[in-house]
């Protein structure tokens, strides 16, 4: 059975801060925008120029429709909100969704340390690293961090950990800049997936959706027990 997005986050306590989300500029070229319109109300994205697989790859699928009248399938509170899964459209209530897919998978682009998963990030679920060592995205699974605030020592574990599981010393994908450790003590984050899961845009309207969306009463498998629907996705200047 394929399990997109199962992951172990760390059970702290910590006060979430609602702040709207400043967007990435990467170079000269204009981000394409995203309205994601759902039950719950609008939120607008931004797709990162600098990853450039993740970003042409949803351009296609809101262009094909494939996200019109899918769920948020997978909610946790002060974590994310996780959608995309195309057998969730006429899904019974009680049916366990997250297996669904679109046949293919898209390659990993991390761009830690300049990309990461603060507040309001947008990211690509993917099955796990047993099956998965490569770490490749989900062709259609998707999630928006909402997250909580660290402190630097926190962060301090956190980075020491992933290098001696994953990178190096000098291995700057496991290591936190200065803006994001600014912003994961400010804002919030979910800091322990950085390069992990692929992050490819970020919310610039509609946070408090995202809000609204992960506090919402859910069963024991994190399904919201009342369906949140993406009712429409289309391409925005």
């Amino acid at each position: 059975m394929k399990s997109y997005l199962k992951i172990v986050f760390p059970l702290l306590t910590f006060v979430l801060v609602i702040s709207s989300c400043s967007s990435l500029r990467f170079g000269s070229q204009r981000q394409q925008k995203v309205l994601i319109q759902t039950t719950e109300g609008d939120i607008t994205l931004a797709l990162y120029n600098e990853t450039p697989l993740h970003r042409d790859n949803f351009i296609k699928l809101v262009k094909a429709k494939t996200y019109n009248g899918v769920l948020f399938h997978r909610v946790i509170d002060e974590f994310m909100i996780q959608g995309g899964d195309p057998n969730s459209k006429a899904a019974a209530p009680d049916a366990m969704l997250g297996d669904g897919d679109v046949g293919y998978t898209v390659p990993a682009e991390f761009r830690t340390p300049q990309i990461y998963h603060k507040y309001g990030a947008l990211a690509a679920a993917r099955e796990g690293d047993d099956s998965n060592p490569q770490k490749a995205s989900s062709g259609c699974q998707f999630y928006i961090v909402v997250g909580k605030k660290f402190t630097d020592e926190q962060l301090d574990k956190l980075q020491e950990s992933k290098i001696a599981r994953y990178g190096h010393a000098n291995d700057s994908t496991y290591k936190f800049s200065e803006q994001a450790r600014r912003d994961y003590k400010t804002i919030g984050g979910t800091p322990h997936l950085d390069g992990n899961y692929t992050v490819y845009g970020e919310v610039l309207k509609g946070m408090d959706v995202v809000e609204r969306i992960s506090k919402t009463e859910t069963n024991n498998h994190d399904r919201p027990v009342k369906d949140i629907r993406i009712k429409r996705m289309r391409l925005v200047r």
